[in-house]
């Protein structure tokens, strides 16, 4: 293994480093990574930090690298092998080891990967941070030393955490899970087993090929399987999980896909009379219906930026009971310490089905209804996306439109909003629209797509 002296810089993204292997990853890149990691975190009075990796074929020789990296630099590693994103967040407070990588490229396509980084206490490495990291990283003034590599598994630990974490009811809940052939394959099984759960597991052995459909349970399309296996078994429940594992997808018992904001009122609901802190997260993609439940309930909310970097250590920072977004990512701090699990999103709902006789579809009865797209992508290349949303910005400035500008731009109008911003995961502008009615919803989402457009030609 070597140093890499031209790494691309746009591997270094707006939550975590990720690329495509082995085109923007190799084993140098990640020992070069992990050499400036090591020497960085000393910076912080980091000497020790733990290290897991997702069922990727890449992901081994990327561990290698980056282990190497690390302890050549003179920092120590405990290596926890083949383990969740969530697994490897539960080692970092069980072994009072806030440094760490995890290597994954979570849902995206097989042949990307990448490492989600903390450096201290603050959580996954994001916006500056990250930038700080990567000019650091390509400067290249690296330490020298002979660091040790320990192993530990984390797995008897982590199923005990879900043994106290949950207290389900006396009905006996229907459910199938879908690990879309991720690394919750290793696990998913087990820990739903160690429930009163009548459970059906559909692709779970793990393959990193993802032979069955793309490893992203919040593109409905990839649910199809699961929610034609929740009619044919009459089941009360579907989940489907992302390829890390930190990411639910919900099905209900009529094999209807029910994005995460319904499912994040459904938690709200459960839990503002049992949480003394009635305030509530939720992230700029979001349905307002999510606002509307929360001031129904007498609760508050905190619109906040998409990235489960941000939104993660956000609810930590305020110390809120539950928070999440549209992507996936939930957060339960009320009996669980706060990190994103798509397992334990999943368990969640099935405790509290298992607690009443309702269904799924019942339990979202009352909910204030809006028209809204799904996310829509645009190509647009790492470096022009920045200059399109600014020119949306402008635009609606111009136009006295009111605005959340957080995370892109989030045009509030009285009857919908339009939202326009850059995605930091991949080259892409993203966006979405919602409204009262269908027709003003083409309105809204016509106005912006075509400034996208204008503003977008290469």
């Amino acid at each position: 293994m070597k140093i890499k002296k031209d790494i691309n810089k746009y591997i270094f993204r707006g939550y975590d480093i990720r690329g495509v292997y082995p085109k923007d990853l190799d084993e140098d890149v990640a020992y070069t990574i992990g050499r400036s990691f090591g020497t960085y975190i000393k910076k912080f009075g980091k000497t020790k930090c733990v290290v897991g990796h997702d069922n990727r074929y890449s992901s081994d020789e990327l561990t290698g690298g980056i282990i190497k990296g690390i302890t050549d630099s003179g920092c120590d590693v405990i290596d926890l092998g083949l383990v969740t994103t969530p697994m490897y967040y539960y080692s970092q407070i069980k072994l009072k080891t806030p440094a760490g990588v995890m290597i994954t490229a979570s849902h995206n396509p097989k042949d990307d990967n990448g490492f989600k980084i903390a450096f201290d206490e603050r959580g996954n490495a994001r916006g500056e941070m990250i930038e700080e990291f990567r000019d650091f990283t390509l400067a290249m003034n690296f330490d020298e030393g002979h660091g040790r590599v320990e192993g530990y598994d984390i797995r008897e630990e982590y199923k005990e955490l879900f043994r106290k974490s949950l207290d389900f009811g006396n009905r006996k809940v229907k459910v199938v899970i879908d690990p879309g052939n991720g690394t919750t394959s290793i696990i998913a099984k087990e820990i739903y087993e160690m429930f009163n759960i009548d459970l059906e597991v559909i692709f779970g052995d793990s393959d990193s090929s993802f032979p069955n459909h793309h490893p992203d349970p919040c593109v409905e399309e990839n649910l199809e399987k699961l929610k034609q296996k929740v009619i044919e078994t009459k089941a009360d429940l579907g989940l489907g999980f992302d390829g890390d594992g930190d990411r639910v997808g919900v099905v209900d018992e009529k094999g209807n896909y029910i994005p995460t904001d319904k499912y994040m009122i459904i938690i709200i609901r459960d839990i503002i009379n049992k949480v003394e802190k009635k305030k509530f997260l939720y992230d700029v993609k979001c349905s307002k219906a999510v606002e509307d439940e929360i001031q129904k309930l007498n609760g508050s909310s905190i619109c906040y930026r998409t990235g489960n970097s941000y939104t993660k250590s956000k609810v930590l920072e305020e110390n809120l009971p539950f928070g999440g977004e549209l992507s996936g990512h939930v957060y339960f701090n009320d009996r669980w310490p706060g990190f994103d699990s798509g397992l334990y999103a999943g368990l969640r709902l099935v405790e509290i089905l298992s607690k009443t006789d309702k269904n799924v579809s019942e339990l979202l009865e009352g909910i204030t209804e809006y028209f809204q797209t799904p996310e829509l992508k645009f190509a647009s290349s790492d470096e022009k996306k920045a200059s399109v949303v600014e020119k949306i910005k402008e635009y609606a400035i111009d136009r006295g439109y009111e605005m959340i500008t957080i995370d892109g731009v989030r045009v509030m109008f009285d009857d919908g909003w339009a939202l326009v911003r850059m995605s930091n995961t991949g080259p892409n502008i993203t966006a979405r629209f919602e409204a009262k009615t269908e027709e003003r919803l083409e309105e809204i989402k016509k106005e912006f797509v075509d400034k996208i457009q204008e503003y977008n030609v290469f």
